[in-house]
């Protein structure tokens, strides 16, 4: 098949790229930087230069493929005026465009988790929004909402109160089972689902492990060489504080808390537990490993 993937060559995308040329597809990657043409064609795959907000771009490079894998860059939250959903939302209404005059009928999309809710998820809501905004193709275009958990590589965050303080400092904690996810077992289920029927709109959540905020203290704790690290919860307030005291803006900051506020009264994980998904191969200690490497060298 014929596959279009967005993302230029990062955490997903670039596996993803490689697993689908092994297996003989044909497979475009969409990229901004002009210097990754190399690297893309090293991996057998063809690379189209460009912009996701560029919708005649979009067009020309969506025509004639069988699939597009679809996903927004992220958003540098020290930006003070980063907004999601705005900026989100300008990408996937240009999608909506080039799908639509390119033809396409199947689609992928990177969504995530908290994006059956546009209340109580905090920063998350944009996906929601997003979702909707795909949403509005036509029946026969058929989409399948891919809906990871939280990224492993998120867990980096913590390096820097445990290089000052020794702890983990969050607004919320405790030992309630959480899901998180690695970029290689999200690359592999969106391979799965590119070879699998097209039908309708589809969800599926994407997990590798669940474990609690004290199982990753101790996890990561004995990775570093300190198995007495501590988790520890602070107010929201001066969570908010610290992150706009870090660049945030203030409303990236209310974002963040709010998030997190999703995860202590259940809204967050409320549509996942419902369609549970069998967990992935990669578990935290593994990523443990790579979380080792960089806080030694940092």
């Amino acid at each position: 098949m014929k596959i279009i993937i967005t993302g230029s060559l990062g955490h997903i995308s670039k596996p993803l790229t490689k697993e689908l040329v092994e297996k003989g597809h044909s497979v475009t990657v969409i990229s901004s930087k002009p210097e990754k043409e190399k690297d893309i064609e090293a991996l057998g795959a063809k690379a189209a230069i460009g912009s996701l907000e560029d919708v005649s771009f979009l067009t020309k490079t969506f025509t004639g493929a069988d699939i597009v894998y679809l996903m927004e860059p992220p958003v540098h939250f020290l930006n003070p005026t980063a907004d999601p959903e705005k900026q989100w939302g300008g990408i996937a209404e240009s999608y909506l465009q080039a799908i639509q005059q390119s033809g396409i009928k199947k689609v992928i999309h990177l969504s995530s988790i908290g994006a059956h809710t546009n209340k109580g998820n905090g920063m998350l809501s944009a996906h929601y929004y997003v979702e909707n905004i795909l949403k509005q193709l036509p029946s026969n275009v058929s989409i399948k909402f891919m809906r990871p958990v939280g990224f492993y590589y998120n867990m980096f965050a913590f390096l820097p109160s445990i290089k000052a303080q020794g702890v983990i400092v969050q607004n919320y904690g405790g030992d309630e089972k959480e899901p998180w996810v690695s970029p290689l077992d999200i690359a592999a289920v969106i391979a799965e689902e590119i070879e699998k029927p097209f039908t309708g709109r589809e969800v599926r959540y994407i997990a590798s492990d669940e474990v609690s905020p004290n199982e990753v203290a101790e996890i990561l704790g004995e990775a570093i060489g300190k198995p007495d690290l501590k988790w520890l919860v602070i107010s929201d307030e001066q969570f908010k504080e610290g992150l706009i005291s870090a660049g945030f803006s203030l409303k990236s900051a209310e974002g963040f808390v709010g998030m997190n506020a999703g995860r202590i009264n259940g809204v967050l994980y409320e549509d996942y537990y419902h369609r549970r998904p069998v967990l992935g191969k990669v578990k935290l200690r593994d990523f443990a490993k790579d979380f080792a490497d960089t806080f030694f060298k940092s």
